[in-house]
């Protein structure tokens, strides 16, 4: 669906963000774009979504050139930046002016998705809190039902009830045509709800992978004493340490924040592991 191709982008004056970086992401699932602070994440998105332009590179979106701005194109994808700039508008006003830019707006799902994230439609969007701007248009690109939709930080803002049905909407609205990628640095909030790991760092990515194989290839857990076992990464506590092993036949749940701790750390066992295909 989405084929990154040879891209290097960076800003003027300043190291390259990412260079000849590669990337295929398929309809179906949900990506979960993680990297440190000054990685590139959005500058990544924003190339997917053809709002960057690289100095070498390009971003396919079903062939075609996502930097031409063709309407094919922006028709069929939704971007949420990280900062908004909601207009004073209701979001009932917002989706009659803008609604219309994508064809398979659904304004029964709009109605829907605000009332599940209990956002009021005729509440001024701009005089609003950010965390209810941000649930506002979480909702409208849900309705815009495009098969591309790009979130940087949609967590950002957001009470814990709201984060927990923000996880269990973007769960629901999953088909086999659409690809969704978010982007975030609150780890936790992509518990459970991510198939894919995506980890960008040193200006490539350094892990793309299933969660399904991350969990067949490695092991999480809490132990009070670590001397003897084969660990490859550790966080210690008050109580004792969060550890990251091998895996020897145990399937369990991924500790998202512990892994990525391990990855931006250059824990080359972890990443030799995640990188072995066999």
């Amino acid at each position: 669906m989405l084929n990154v191709s040879g891209l290097s982008f960076g800003y003027q004056g300043k190291p390259l963000l990412f260079e000849n970086l590669d990337l295929q992401l398929n309809e179906g699932h949900i990506y979960g774009l993680l990297g440190k602070n000054g990685a590139g994440k959005s500058t990544l998105l924003k190339n997917m979504a053809g709002l960057a332009f690289p100095s070498k590179g390009k971003c396919l979106y079903k062939g075609i050139n996502t930097s031409s701005r063709a309407v094919a194109v922006l028709e069929d994808i939704f971007f949420l930046a990280e900062e908004l700039f909601t207009p004073s508008l209701t979001p009932l006003q917002f989706a009659a002016g803008t609604g219309g830019f994508y064809p398979k707006f659904s304004g029964s799902d709009f109605d829907n998705y605000l009332r599940l994230l209990d956002v009021d439609p005729r509440d001024v969007m701009d005089k609003q809190s950010l965390g209810q701007q941000k649930k506002a248009m979480i909702a409208f690109g849900l309705a815009t039902n495009t098969n591309l939709l790009i979130m940087d930080e949609p967590t950002n803002g957001l009470d814990i009830p709201s984060k927990v049905q923000f996880r269990k909407l973007m769960a629901s609205v999953l088909t086999d045509e659409r690809c969704i990628i978010i982007s975030t640095h609150q780890v936790r909030d992509l518990d459970s709800l991510i198939d894919t790991l995506l980890v960008l760092d040193n200006r490539e990515v350094v892990v793309n992978q299933l969660m399904d194989e991350v969990a067949e290839k490695l092991t999480f857990g809490f132990y009070t004493d670590t001397t003897d076992l084969p660990v490859l990464y550790e966080e210690e506590n008050i109580r004792g340490k969060n550890a990251i092993l091998k895996n020897t036949g145990k399937y369990g749940k991924v500790d998202l924040e512990l892994l990525f701790n391990a990855i931006i750390s250059g824990n080359k066992p972890v990443l030799e592991i995640l990188k072995n295909h066999e």
